[in-house]
């Protein structure tokens, strides 16, 4: 049986242990500083403590040692954030999974050790506004910390091109399939771009959100 592990429980950390418990063959432990919020997770979840995250030997007391998964939810406390992680770590935890705040938070998680980092409030945002705008037709997909996928819809600033002449005029990305009569296909270079096509591109983070703003 797998145990998972989700410290903080403000709304992101109590709906990821939400959705966990409805899973079949997990041991589920969660952990909060605020008695209040231990309380009203320990309902669903038998495995609630309140302690210190910060504190490894209070971690591995409550069992937080050598998991398969730790997901780290803590709010706006930036350095708690980083100490729990770095307490982790230290604990043999194998795949932390660390909320970050801003990127300079993100990056400083991922070099202490998270294995992946990640950002709701602006995954919610940006999933609200492609809900709102019905005419968007694009996903992003952030691989890692680093590289990011984009599949679109063929925008009117890449109809009548090749894949070929789009990696010319963007050298650092890099096509990855093309979509047309109904069907994904690993790219012809030489095909035209037409109306209605599905495209996908990977490369660096920076590198995509430069190439992003200048198909659209």
């Amino acid at each position: 049986m797998k145990t998972f592990a989700i410290i903080g429980l403000g709304k992101f950390g109590y709906h990821i242990a939400e959705s966990l418990v409805q899973q079949k063959g997990m041991n589920i432990i969660a952990v909060d500083n605020d008695e209040h919020k231990v309380q009203e997770i320990s309902e669903h979840i038998q495995n609630a403590f309140v302690l210190d995250s910060t504190n490894p030997k209070a971690l591995e007391e409550a069992g937080i040692s050598n998991l398969d998964t730790v997901i780290v939810s803590i709010g706006e406390n930036i350095e708690a954030s980083i100490l729990t992680v770095m307490a982790l770590k230290d604990l043999g935890n194998k795949h932390i999974i660390a909320k970050a705040i801003t990127p300079t938070h993100g990056e400083i998680l991922a070099k202490i050790g998270a294995f992946k980092v990640v950002y709701p409030e602006k995954v919610a945002a940006k999933k609200l506004v492609k809900n709102l705008i019905g005419d968007i037709t694009v996903d992003t997909i952030d691989v890692s910390n680093h590289i990011k996928v984009i599949k679109l819809i063929a925008t009117e600033k890449i109809i009548g091109k090749t894949l070929h002449q789009i990696e010319e005029e963007n050298p650092k990305i890099k096509a990855m399939a093309h979509k047309f009569n109904g069907d994904w296909n690993i790219f012809d270079s030489h095909k035209e771009i037409q109306k209605g096509d599905m495209l996908a591109f990977y490369g660096d983070k920076i590198d995509m959100d430069t190439f992003f703003e200048m198909i659209f």
